[in-house]
């Protein structure tokens, strides 16, 4: 079976290539090896209710009433979609909590600018430095060299709390690499977070998924689920076709991968050539080693409106020197991420209230373990993060809990594929989407735009670009 194009992975990068390809009337496949799409942002039904699976928020909100073009208007017009379609609703407030200070952030950058200059009054000059620097530079340029943000703030900003505190958020929601991260991805991250905002559809991710699935559908592409793909065949340096579980193969000019660089490598294969250059094609990427875990809590009643409580998202860390970095531990809680889904600025309530405390973790430990041993592990992590949610939510109590659920790195590695759970991926990225075998690219993590909005970005970007553009 022929295609002019095949697409291996159905999250939000694989669906927004298949449909900005189909448009154009290219004959697209979707191969998906799970029985639902969305890739690292997707939802399952677990207990009688339903939970989305990395979604906090989406980054880069654009009210309504916006005509400047951004990242966000972008995608509607490149996937022909409308404004409403998203039925988005801001954030009320965020917040960066460390030990000596606290930085509070809304969906208005004059707001968080403000906070920054009276928290660190001697660096406000330094902090409109970096701001210049942020907006000089071209985060798009698919061919720009890799530079260390760190090493970019600390030659602007001199006071390590407030380095500590911006990066905190930022690696949390885009960081593939240790204790740092490349300067174009800060970029990208501090103004889909601090200069635009976060905001989420009333339905959560489904709402996000079933637009691009229904788009997908209506211009005629075709996506096949529960389709694991076993090896993408390779000759003479090129990829020729895709190989099933199934035993059945399927061909076309282009394939466009968006399971992970060195996840795709390893599926190249070249008879011809093992043990050469090109049949060792993944030796040259680094395996991503960052994890977490994540507990979600479905609550009784609705303490959160009660007990005053208006945080949508609070970034924690216990000191003032920030470690981003796989533990030595089995989960590390001295940082992490609490979020309250119905924090945002909804007409109604959500019909559950619900908690969720997501922490760094160590991969290998997790995936030592005998059954027995794994299961009081996430007893453990109930444990400690219900401590977490007290320490913020003074009126939580684990009497208030009705329902709960925990992904671990093993969870993330059974339903993604990333080695090691790593939901970011490889710290190597192919910013242009080329792998070394001239027709098989890669979008989405590993290409390095980063969130919901970025994976769609970086499906359009690179269906654009070696899809469509050179023909």
């Amino acid at each position: 079976m022929s295609y002019d194009a095949i697409i291996i992975g159905a999250g939000m990068s694989g669906l927004a290539a298949a449909i900005r390809l189909a448009y154009y009337g290219r004959k697209v496949c979707v191969l998906e090896k799970h029985f639902v799409t969305g890739g690292l942002n997707s939802y399952y039904r677990r207990g009688g209710y339903d939970l989305d699976v990395g979604l906090h928020a989406m980054t880069n909100y654009c009210p309504p009433q916006n005509k400047t073009l951004s990242p966000f208007l972008k995608i509607l017009r490149q996937l022909r979609l409308k404004h409403e379609d998203f039925a988005l609703r801001p954030q009320k407030i965020s917040k960066i909590h460390f030990k000596s200070a606290e930085l509070g952030f809304t969906n208005d950058f004059k707001f968080f600018r403000t906070q920054v200059h009276e928290v660190f009054p001697q660096q406000a000059g330094n902090f409109e430095k970096l701001l210049e620097r942020i907006n000089s530079h071209n985060e798009l340029d698919l061919n720009a060299k890799p530079m260390s943000a760190r090493g970019v703030i600390s030659s602007v900003i001199t006071d390590p709390l407030l380095i500590e505190m911006l990066l905190c958020p930022l690696s949390y929601y885009g960081s593939a690499s240790e204790n740092d991260m490349e300067f174009g991805q800060f970029v990208i991250m501090f103004k889909s977070i601090f200069i635009e905002g976060f905001s989420r559809p009333y339905e959560g991710v489904r709402k996000i998924i079933g637009l691009l699935e229904n788009k997908l559908k209506e211009c005629g592409g075709e996506l096949r689920l529960k389709t694991e793909v076993r090896s993408i065949n390779i000759e003479g340096g090129r990829a020729r076709s895709v190989t099933l579980a199934s035993g059945e193969e399927i061909a076309a000019p282009k394939i466009l991968s968006t399971i992970g660089l060195l996840e795709t490598l390893n599926l190249a294969s070249d008879p011809k050539n093992i043990g050469s250059e090109s049949g060792s094609a993944a030796a040259e990427v680094r395996p991503g080693v960052l994890s977490f875990t994540e507990a979600i809590y479905i609550l009784k009643s609705d303490i959160i409106s009660r007990s005053g409580y208006d945080n949508t998202i609070i970034f924690y860390n216990d000191s003032d020197k920030f470690s981003y970095s796989r533990p030595s531990e089995i989960v590390d809680y001295s940082s992490g991420v609490l979020c309250c889904p119905n924090n945002f600025q909804y007409e109604k309530p959500l019909t559950e209230v619900m908690l969720r405390v997501t922490n760094m973790a160590n991969s290998d430990i997790w995936h030592s373990l005998s059954a027995e041993d794994y299961k009081s592990q996430k007893e453990a992590v109930l444990a400690k993060t219900q401590n977490i949610i007290k320490r913020f939510v003074p009126a939580f109590s684990s009497e208030d809990v009705k329902f709960y659920d925990i992904f671990t790195p093993k969870t993330v590695k059974r339903f993604t594929g990333h080695i090691n759970g790593a939901v970011y991926g490889t710290p190597d990225k192919s910013k242009n989407g080329v792998t070394r075998f001239e027709n098989l690219f890669i979008a989405g993590t590993d290409q390095g735009f980063l969130g919901i909005i970025g994976a769609i970005l970086s499906g359009i970007s690179i269906a654009n670009l070696h899809f469509l553009m050179k023909e």
